[in-house]
């Protein structure tokens, strides 16, 4: 059932003393014991938490997680293009974590799978039966020179739509821009949501031609991706949507350095190891590297080669400890990382860590589901869904390769509440119900 209802924008402005009121506790104990914890309060590691705490009752799942908001990340592309508000975006965490679980308002220092145990950063040792690591993907700007000063930099033309630190600053630099290359960047790293670093080009291209000022405007798109998009059912599209704007698409074109003070981006071509080009910008938007967090991707036996939870990718139960599990972002499942990922992960983890507490072998499997709304400006949006294969696993009985209204408003008006009020309640599993039903519908327009 649901454990909460509210208005985001309302509850944004509770007071720390206020989070203390409420029964999601912070624990100062140095040694606790628990059924279940989970490393991440995200959209992950709080679905599954959800159902895991409403199966158990309270007292049995730990939540570790350091932060005070969540936020609802797929809406910062349309906060950055003005089309939402930050406010609306984010939550105080105490409201968005299951009320029967434990809210261990700390953050992991090391992991002890050997011992069954983690230990936090204030010194607390947390002992489990059962561990879901749902941790996510660190924006690292610092890997980038010059970057965390270019984005420091008042009223400058460097944005970036992934840190809610930054993502007011898109739309501030559209509206100052008159004239010039306008530049947006995919890094060469794994990427949350990677279609984000392109909408937002759509949207800048689209909010440019609504103010006059298109046709002195340059915009190019440089991905570090041999592609457009991974999936060629999606790409196709895009390309055709890039052309028909005048975006200039430049391939494995990787950002190495800012030169703030010039408005001066340095790239290199990653397929002519040390070419490198540097262009002028009126406007740089920079998706950054990313990477799991050094606490992870230094615990061998944990992590794989690349810094990910090593997990079986059908049923996310790690490779060599049958106890954990991981969800998300820090997951090695090859899949697209985005929040529809982690909404069709959860029953598979939960299920499967039923399993495992109950001496069975975990059977439920992840299909590698992912979702990606790529807008494409403001009243169009292309809804990209595929599997570990890269095929299409469409939910409309109508193609999705096609700029659409309907799916611009799915995303606009639709998926936030759903996320707030289902997803995060462990209610929302993804579209496979919604598909099936639909199925019918679909054979006919076939």
């Amino acid at each position: 059932m649901l454990h909460r209802l509210w208005t985001p924008s309302v509850m944004f402005g509770a007071t720390q003393n206020t989070i203390r009121l409420f029964s999601v506790s912070a624990i100062n104990a140095q040694k606790r014991q628990c059924k279940v914890l989970v490393v991440g309060g995200g959209s992950g590691g709080c679905s599954v938490a959800a159902k895991l705490s409403s199966k158990f009752g309270p007292g049995k799942v730990m939540i570790l997680e350091p932060s005070e908001t969540h936020y609802y990340q797929p809406m910062f592309t349309l906060v950055g293009g003005g089309m939402k508000k930050l406010e609306e975006s984010c939550a105080p965490m105490k409201e968005t974590l299951p009320s029967l679980a434990t809210w261990v308002h700390d953050s992991v220092a090391q992991f002890e799978p050997e011992a069954n145990a983690v230990v936090t950063k204030t010194g607390q040792r947390i002992e489990y039966e059962q561990l879901l690591i749902a941790i996510g993907l660190e924006l690292r700007y610092d890997r980038v020179p010059g970057l965390v000063e270019a984005l420091a930099m008042p009223d400058g033309g460097v944005c970036s739509n992934y840190s809610p630190k930054y993502v007011n600053r898109t739309l501030e630099a559209l509206q100052k821009f008159q004239r010039g290359n306008a530049i947006f960047t995919f890094p060469n790293s794994p990427v949350k949501c990677p279609g984000a670093p392109q909408k937002i080009a759509y949207i800048a291209e689209h909010y440019l031609r609504r103010n006059k000022k298109r046709q002195e405007a340059n915009i190019i798109y440089n991905t570090s991706l041999p592609v457009i998009f991974g999936v060629k059912h999606y790409a196709d599209a895009l390309w055709k949507v890039a052309e028909k704007r005048g975006i200039k698409v430049n391939l494995r074109t990787n950002l190495k350095q800012v030169l703030p003070e010039k408005n001066q981006a340095v790239f290199e071509n990653l397929d002519k190891p040390g070419e490198e080009h540097t262009i002028e910008y009126s406007l740089l938007h920079v998706t950054p590297p990313m990477a799991t967090p050094e606490v992870l991707s230094s615990c061998q036996g944990l992590a794989n080669a690349a810094g990910f939870v090593d997990v079986n990718k059908d049923t996310l139960q790690h490779v060599k400890y049958s106890n954990i599990f991981a969800i998300g972002d820090c997951s090695s499942s090859p899949n697209s990382k985005t929040a529809a990922s982690a909404a069709a992960q959860a029953p598979v983890v939960y299920k499967n860590m039923l399993a495992v507490m109950q001496g069975m072998t975990p059977s439920a499997s992840y299909n590698g589901y992912a979702s990606c709304p790529l807008v494409t400006g403001y009243y169009s949006c292309i809804l990209a869904e595929f599997d570990y294969n890269l095929q299409p696993l469409e939910t409309f009985p109508v193609p999705q390769n096609k700029e659409r209204l309907s799916m611009f408003l799915l995303k606009k008006h639709f998926m936030p509440p759903l996320y707030w009020h289902a997803m995060l309640n462990g209610m929302w599993n993804g579209p496979g119900i919604v598909r099936k039903l639909l199925e019918p519908l679909r054979k006919e327009t076939q």
